[in-house]
C-alpha cells in the first residue's frame, strides 16, 4: 500500500471518527438529507406539473423561459443575500429558510391546483427555489465548523453521495404519489404538498444546533447592519473569488460543465419525446437515473483522485473526459445518451466537489457564505443561459449537432481557463494542489 492510499484511508478513518464524536456533523448531515428530499419532491412535482401534465403544454422556448424565471432572479440577488450567511447565525438562517420554503411550497401547490398559468406557477416557485439555494449555501458554509480540515474531502463526498441519493428518493416519492393522485393539476398539487413535511423536519433539525455553532465566528464587517452586509455582498464574494485563483479555477470548471449540461438537458427533453410512445417521462427518468449514478461514483472517486494528484489534475481530467463523452452524443441513440449522461454526471459532480473543497479550505469563514452564493450564481446563470441558447437552436426532432460540437468546445475552453488560473496561482504563491496531494488531502 503506497503513501497516497494510506493518506486516503486515514482520511476516511478520521471522518468516521469525527462522525462518531461530533454530533454536529451528524446533525448537519441529516439536515442536508431531509432538505434534499424536499428538493427532489418539489422539483420533480414542479417539472411534472408543467412538462408532463395533460392539462398543460410546454415547448422548448417555454421551458427555457420558465427556467429563466425560476433560476435567474435568485442567481442575481444570491451573492448579495449570501452576505447574510456571514452576518447572521447560520443556525437561524437554516431554520427560518426551511420553514419559509415549506410555506411557499404550499402556495405553489395552490397555484397549480387552481390552474394558474405556467408563468404564475414559476414565479411562485422562484421564492421556494431561492430559499432552497440559501439553505444549501448555509450548509456548505457551516460544514468546516463541524468537520476537521483533513476530512473535508471525504465529508463532502459522503454528503454529496447521500444528498444525490435523497434527490432520487424525492423523485421516486413524486412518481409514486403521481400514480396515486394523478398527473393533472390537482394530482400535481397534492404530490407537491409532501415537500412541506420534509422542509419542516429539516428546519427542526437545524434548530438543534447551538447558537453560532455553524458560524460565522467573526461576522463580515462586524458592527455594520444587515442592510450594509447585503449591499456589499456581491463585491466581497467576487473579490474573494478573484483573490483565490484555485477557487476561480474550480468555478470555471463548474461553469463550463453547467453550460454543456444546460444544452444537453433541453436536447434530451426534446429527443426523449420523439424516441417512443408516451410523453417520454419514463425515458427522462432513466437518463436522470444514469446521471445520478455517475454523481454517486464521483463521490467515491473524487477523494481518491484529489489525494493522489490534487485538485488541478482532477479538474483537468474531468473536463477532458467530459469533452470525449459529449462527442459520443452525436449518434443520438438513447443507449449512448444514457452512457454519456452517466459520464457527465460523474465529471460534473467531480467539479462541484472540488469547488466545494476550495471554498471551504481556501476561503476565510467571514466571506465563505458570499463565495458559495457566487458559486450558486455561476451554477444557475450558466445553466439558464445554455438552455436559452439551446431553445433557439434545437430542431423539432432534437438532433442538434451544432449544440453537441459547441459543448465539446466549451469543455476544452474550460480546461484552458483552469490551466491559466492555476499558473497564476503558482505565480502568486497559492498552494499547488497537485503537489500537496499526500500531505494535505484537501489541497
Amino acid at each position: 500500500m503506497n503513501s497516497t492510499e494510506v493518506s486516503h484511508r486515514r482520511g476516511w478513518s478520521v471522518f468516521l471518527d469525527s462522525l462518531r464524536h461530533s454530533p454536529g456533523l451528524g446533525r448537519l448531515l441529516f439536515v442536508r438529507l431531509s432538505s434534499q428530499v424536499t428538493d427532489g419532491i418539489f422539483q420533480a412535482a414542479l417539472v411534472g406539473s408543467i412538462l408532463f401534465n395533460p392539462e398543460r403544454h410546454a415547448d422548448p422556448l417555454a421551458v427555457a423561459g420558465g427556467l429563466a424565471v425560476l433560476l435567474l432572479p435568485y442567481s442575481l440577488i444570491g451573492p448579495f443575500a449570501g452576505a447574510l450567511l456571514d452576518h447572521w447565525d447560520r443556525r437561524n438562517v437554516l431554520l427560518y429558510a426551511n420553514l419559509l420554503r415549506g410555506a411557499i411550497i404550499g402556495l405553489v401547490a395552490i397555484a397549480v391546483a387552481s390552474g394558474a398559468p405556467d408563468l404564475v406557477v414559476l414565479i411562485s416557485a422562484l421564492a421556494a427555489t431561492g430559499a432552497s439555494r440559501f439553505v444549501a449555501a448555509g450548509l456548505s458554509a457551516g460544514l468546516p465548523h463541524v468537520a476537521r480540515r483533513e476530512v473535508i474531502v471525504a465529508t463532502n463526498a459522503l454528503f454529496t453521495t447521500l444528498g444525490g441519493a435523497m434527490l432520487s428518493v424525492g423523485l421516486g416519492i413524486t412518481l409514486g404519489l403521481r400514480a396515486i393522485f394523478g398527473d393533472d393539476n390537482s394530482g400535481s398539487a397534492l404530490t407537491m404538498l409532501a415537500g412541506i413535511v420534509l422542509a419542516v423536519v429539516s428546519g427542526g433539525l437545524a434548530h438543534g444546533f447551538r447558537p453560532l455553532q455553524l458560524g460565522p465566528d467573526e461576522p463580515d464587517d462586524p458592527g455594520r447592519s444587515a442592510f450594509h452586509a447585503v449591499s456589499v455582498g456581491l463585491w466581497h464574494g467576487a473579490r474573494a473569488v478573484a483573490t483565490h485563483k484555485t477557487v476561480a479555477a474550480a468555478l470555471s470548471a463548474i461553469g463550463a460543465h453547467r453550460l454543456v449540461f444546460g444544452m444537453n438537458t433541453l436536447m434530451i427533453l426534446v429527443l426523449t419525446r420523439q424516441m417512443g410512445p408516451g410523453d417520454g417521462l419514463d425515458r427522462v427518468s432513466l437518463v436522470i437515473g444514469f446521471t445520478g449514478a455517475g454523481a454517486l461514483l464521483a463521490a467515491v472517486l473524487t477523494p481518491i483522485a484529489v489525494a493522489r494528484v490534487g485538485r488541478y489534475v482532477t479538474l483537468m481530467c474531468a473536463l477532458g473526459i467530459g469533452a470525449v463523452a459529449e462527442v459520443t452524443v452525436l449518434g443520438f441513440h438513447f443507449a449512448v445518451i444514457c452512457g454519456s449522461a452517466f459520464v457527465l454526471g460523474l465529471i460534473g459532480q467531480v467539479a462541484k466537489l472540488c469547488g466545494d473543497v476550495a471554498m471551504q479550505v481556501d476561503v476565510g469563514d467571514a466571506v465563505r457564505g458570499q463565495v458559495f452564493s457566487v458559486q450558486d450564481a455561476v451554477f444557475n446563470i450558466a445553466y439558464v443561459g445554455a438552455v436559452t441558447v439551446a431553445a433557439l437552436a434545437i430542431p423539432v426532432d432534437g438532433h442538434a449537432t451544432v449544440l453537441v460540437v459547441l459543448g465539446v468546445v466549451i469543455y476544452l475552453l474550460g480546461m484552458v481557463a483552469v490551466r491559466a488560473l492555476y499558473v497564476r496561482a503558482d505565480v502568486a504563491g497559492e498552494p499547488a494542489a497537485g503537489q500537496q496531494a499526500v500531505t494535505d488531502p484537501a489541497a
